[in-house]
């Protein structure tokens, strides 16, 4: 099956970990077999600050709400200075028991968007 574009956001990142993408599973129906995990290929993330101070994030990928140590993926205390944008490039695979979560030193300060692929299946 063929992967689609994709693109979230861009959403505030909370104060407190809170989660910021999961893919979603789709129903088989009736009589059209099992339902289906979907995944996504995360390529690009972007986050703005658009406050006048500096602002930082950590993203995780884990349970969802998550933000246990060892489950960084992003950022890690990153700071982004004010007015100013970080990107983050890669390919992170994201199945539908992952949460890429977030948390910010000031709720409301910063924005993320992103893009990348969905699928549907066995990647």
């Amino acid at each position: 099956m063929q992967n689609r574009p994709f693109r979230f956001g861009p959403v505030f990142v909370a104060a407190a970990a809170a989660d910021v993408l999961n893919p979603p599973v789709t129903a088989g129906g009736v009589n059209a077999g099992s339902a289906l995990d979907c995944y996504i290929l995360l390529t690009h993330v972007r986050w703005v600050n658009v406050t006048a101070g500096p602002v930082t994030f950590t993203a995780y990928l884990g349970a969802t709400g998550g933000s246990l140590a060892g489950t960084q993926v992003m950022g890690s205390g990153k700071s982004i200075a004010a007015n100013d944008v970080y990107d983050w490039y890669g390919r992170m695979l994201i199945r539908v028991a992952d949460f890429l979560t977030m948390v910010a030193s000031a709720a409301t300060s910063l924005t993320v968007e992103g893009e990348g692929e969905i699928g549907i299946g066995e990647l």
